[in-house]
């Protein structure tokens, strides 16, 4: 298998007490995705983690 037959259409965004907003990675599964968005979002700071889907252009969660 080589990097271009790889999915990975779940991204993490983050968004800074500015409104500047960053993808924070990309992953294979929507529950993949939310784990790590999760475990961001709880670490106390303001910034706002969510979950975006690529392939359908929607915003897939919250955080």
């Amino acid at each position: 298998m080589n990097d271009s037959t790889i999915t990975l259409p779940w991204l993490v965004v983050r968004q800074d007490d500015n409104g500047n907003r960053y993808r924070v990675g990309r992953y294979a599964t929507r529950a993949e995705a939310e784990e790590i968005a999760d475990s961001l979002d709880s670490r106390g700071h303001k910034q706002l983690y969510w979950v975006e889907c690529l392939e359908d252009g929607g915003t897939a969660g919250g955080g």
